[in-house]
């Protein structure tokens, strides 16, 4: 509550103040819609890095938890290939899941890829899955990260990636990776 003796603003200074704020809000609006600074909105590009064909052996459920279904899918090899690197995909990585009690599926998948010169690089792809409703189809993105040993390979361990994937089931046993650099 102001104090009965404070000064009030004569209608000047509160025109003045509202016309500020106002333009103060328009530059901000020129940015991002509804945005908080005047900075302008430059939405990231993408760069296609490498797409994987990565197969699997069938699904072992790994029983319920508190927070859902547990499971896990082994990943028996593969291959990939992108404009700067190709290789193959190793078995003994696992993909480790978690369906949700609202149904969306959590992916966590480690595992090896080896270059044509032989450098091995260990990739983690963490997937959501939201299963399509009302005819809509299942947002299924990823984050993606590469570690990739010094060398020509280096660049992977410098780029914020991220991915797409898509069951190649029935025709194969296995999923399609997309990698994608954020520009």
């Amino acid at each position: 509550m102001p104090h009965r003796d404070a000064p009030h603003p004569d209608r000047r200074t509160l025109l003045l103040a509202g016309a500020g704020l106002a333009l103060a809000g328009n530059a901000a609006a020129e940015g991002v819609p509804g945005g908080l600074t005047d900075l302008p909105l430059v939405p990231p590009r993408t760069e296609f890095v490498y797409e994987a064909v990565v197969e699997i052996a069938p699904l072992v459920p790994l029983g319920d938890s508190p927070l859902g279904e547990r499971r896990i899918v082994p990943i028996t090899g593969g291959r990939f290939q992108g404009p700067r690197i190709r290789g193959t995909v190793l078995p003994g990585g696992a993909d480790r899941q978690l369906v949700r009690k609202d149904g969306v599926r959590q992916l966590d998948a480690l595992y090896e890829m080896k270059a044509e010169d032989g450098a091995i690089l260990t990739v983690r792809n963490q997937v959501l899955i939201d299963p399509g409703r009302d005819g809509a189809p299942d947002y299924r993105f990823s984050t993606i990260a590469v570690t990739a040993p010094e060398g020509p390979h280096a660049w992977l361990n410098r780029l914020v990636l991220v991915g797409t994937l898509h069951s190649l089931r029935p025709a194969q046993a296995a999923v399609l990776v997309r990698a994608f650099r954020l520009a």
